[in-house]
């Protein structure tokens, strides 16, 4: 069976309120520029934990 990855942009996380996960688990700085379409690749487990998927 092959792992699902689930990819989000640091904008899509804002406006679904999860950034400031997102934010921890890629250990990144809230200080730190970040571009809006910047991407994320989230394990499927991660993305169920963020409430992305079910």
């Amino acid at each position: 069976m092959e792992a699902i990855k689930i990819m989000i942009s640091a904008s899509e996380a804002m406006e679904k309120g999860i950034w400031e996960d997102i934010i921890i688990l890629f250990g990144r700085d809230n200080d730190e520029e970040i571009w809006p379409n910047e991407e994320f690749i989230l394990t499927e487990e991660q993305a169920i934990k963020l409430r992305l998927i079910k």
